[in-house]
């Protein structure tokens, strides 16, 4: 029993660790980390997704963290909806008074759809209402980051 309890503490300790944000001299990161060199705005992003998918950093704006407990979040794309970023293996989660924040983002782009059962999960978090949440009938395709690493500038 007690090997038990201290492989369960062992497990959440480093869980906890894993979860915790590093400072650094240009912000504050997440997972594991990232640094703005090599990052492209957001606003290059569809062009530079070769086919249908981009590997790399990309810098933008937080226009919304999952209230629950900051499991995703999004950004913002001028000209169209905002963009769902998502945490690579749930890993890690960010805090939700980012909303307005630039940030950089390290990781994957793909288009994906979002199924309405997803959608209204999301709707859900974000804390709408449970009339807004029936209004969404059908699956979204759209483009959908995978983040390994966050920096918030």
């Amino acid at each position: 029993m007690k090997a038990l309890f201290f492989s369960v503490a062992v497990f959440v300790a480093s869980s906890l660790q894993a979860q915790s944000p590093k400072t650094a001299a240009s912000g504050v990161t997440y997972g594991s980390g990232t640094t703005a060199e090599a990052s492209i705005p957001v606003t290059e992003l569809p062009a530079k997704m070769n086919g249908s998918s981009y590997s790399g950093k990309i810098t933008a704006t937080v226009t919304e963290v999952c209230k629950e407990k900051g499991c995703w979040m999004k950004i913002r794309r001028e000209g169209g909806d905002d963009i769902m970023v998502k945490f690579r293996d749930y890993g890690f989660f960010m805090p939700q008074n980012i909303v307005g924040q630039t940030v950089v983002l390290e990781g994957v782009a793909n288009v994906k759809e979002t199924s309405v059962e997803q959608l209204r999960h999301y709707a859900m978090d974000a804390g709408q209402s449970k009339a807004q949440i029936r209004k969404i009938k059908k699956p979204k395709k759209d483009i959908q980051f995978v983040a390994s690493g966050v920096l918030v500038k």
